[in-house]
């Protein structure tokens, strides 16, 4: 793509890649930290509820003061977006509600968005997506996440010729952690509270991927972006590590676990009985593929490949994903080739809220990695038939009915504010895309 000797002749030119930061934590410190080392891009607005904090951020991770002074810092988001120093727009606030809101204003003032929130994707990144190609601007995934980077996979298995069979990422999982609450999280990572604390964890936000909420997420993105089906079950979480890939990730009718070929899916580091499993994938992503032929399934032998025992299924994976030190990648495939590094095609999968615990009216829903629910993957169809209550909007609603553990929570089991911008652009999207 050549992308390194364009940012080298727009360096030269004087005419960077001007980016525009909404959301200051952990994943924009991770980006705003290659900043000084990357010719041609600049960052000309950071937004954040604390811009003194969004300042100290970029002195930590390594700017100058010359730097810092020449970064316009606001607390307002429509501010950033409006500016006209900005080309492209990374929305990293994790907040559904807001998200959404960011990102349709990026849209209408001309701008690229790079969604780092893949919550508020996965409440409406369909119609959000549609409405970027109406206007000619990009709508991305944000490469360094497992999402993007799983796209990356399954572009490459398509465009080669392969049938995908499975994709989707390694996580740290066990049945229980559904249950888990911020109160409990950091029993499962082995830290006190005391010890996260002090390393500026978020516990809710640490749960949510324990809970198997952010997995779930990461998979409905994938699956919209690719076209990969939702088990119907939702997630399964077998073990697996990379040599097993293509073992345990084949259909059950050739030996292995999945349902039907053709699925996003996430593998556990964790044996049922609480064993590591051997080489793991827990900060990676993989693709299992099958040769669609018998000489393709020959050259997986001769050239190596970790194959099942009919040599058919293989697997290709990257063992760890970089986060925010790689969102240059979607900056600038937007803003130099105009292209996404993935991005939603439709509304295949969502993922419902609920319930922790037994539930009673006049609870209040406390959201993604919270004390009341967690996320389970759905068809979207699914989902739709039985009015569930996408996890993105459960924060802040409070509870009509009681709702029994591990059942999903619906949109009549809740009183819906309706005046939230989030709620319309959901409902919006649903209309246009709930056929589908």
């Amino acid at each position: 793509m050549f992308i390194y000797n364009e940012l080298l002749a727009r360096a030269a030119a004087q005419k960077p890649v001007r980016v525009g930061l909404i959301g200051a934590g952990k994943f924009g410190s991770m980006f705003l930290s290659q900043v000084p080392n990357t010719p041609g891009l600049e960052v000309t607005v950071i937004a954040d509820l604390d811009p003194a904090a969004a300042k100290q951020s970029c002195m930590t991770v390594g700017w100058t003061n010359e730097q810092v002074s020449q970064t316009r810092f606001v607390d307002d988001a429509l501010t950033l977006v409006e500016s006209d120093t900005v080309d492209v727009v990374v929305e990293a606030t994790g907040n559904p509600v807001v998200g959404l809101t960011h990102a349709r204003a990026a849209i209408n003032n001309g701008r690229h968005i790079v969604m780092v929130n893949v919550e508020a994707d996965v409440l409406a990144g369909a119609l959000l997506a549609q409405e970027a190609r109406s206007a000619g601007v990009v709508y991305s995934m944000s490469y360094g996440d497992q999402p993007a980077l799983t796209c990356e996979l399954v572009e490459w298995a398509r465009s080669t010729g392969f049938n995908v069979v499975a994709a989707g990422k390694g996580t740290k999982y066990l049945p229980a952690y559904h249950a888990s609450t911020p109160d409990t999280v950091w029993d499962h990572y082995g830290l006190t509270a005391e010890q996260a604390a002090d390393a500026g964890m978020n516990a809710q936000m640490f749960n949510s991927f324990l809970d198997g909420t952010k997995s779930a997420l990461e998979m409905a993105a994938i699956a919209n972006a690719t076209g990969l089906a939702v088990p119907r079950d939702g997630l399964q979480f077998p073990p697996a590590g990379m040599d097993d890939l293509a073992h345990i990730l084949r259909p059950e009718c050739d030996g292995g676990q999945l349902p039907e070929k053709g699925c996003v899916e996430v593998v556990s580091s964790l044996e049922r009985d609480g064993r590591p499993v051997f080489k793991d994938l827990r900060w990676g992503v993989y693709v299992v593929i099958e040769a669609p032929n018998d000489y393709a399934a020959a050259c997986f032998t001769q050239y190596g490949m970790n194959t099942d025992s009919t040599g058919r299924y293989s697997a290709m994976y990257k063992p760890f994903h970089l986060i925010g030190l790689e969102l240059n990648m979607s900056i600038l495939s937007a803003a130099l080739l105009n292209t996404p590094t993935g991005a939603t095609q439709d509304f295949s999968a969502d993922v419902v809220a609920t319930a922790k615990r037994d539930l009673a009216p006049g609870e209040v829903l406390d959201g993604e990695g919270g004390h009341t629910v967690w996320g389970k993957l759905y068809r979207a169809a699914s989902s739709l038939k039985i009015g569930g209550l996408p996890i993105g909007l459960a924060h802040g609603f409070k509870l009509k009915n009681p709702i029994a553990m591990n059942q999903p929570i619906t949109w009549q089991d809740v009183e819906v504010d309706e005046s939230l911008t989030a709620v319309s652009i959901r409902l919006e999207m649903e209309k246009q895309f709930g056929g589908m």
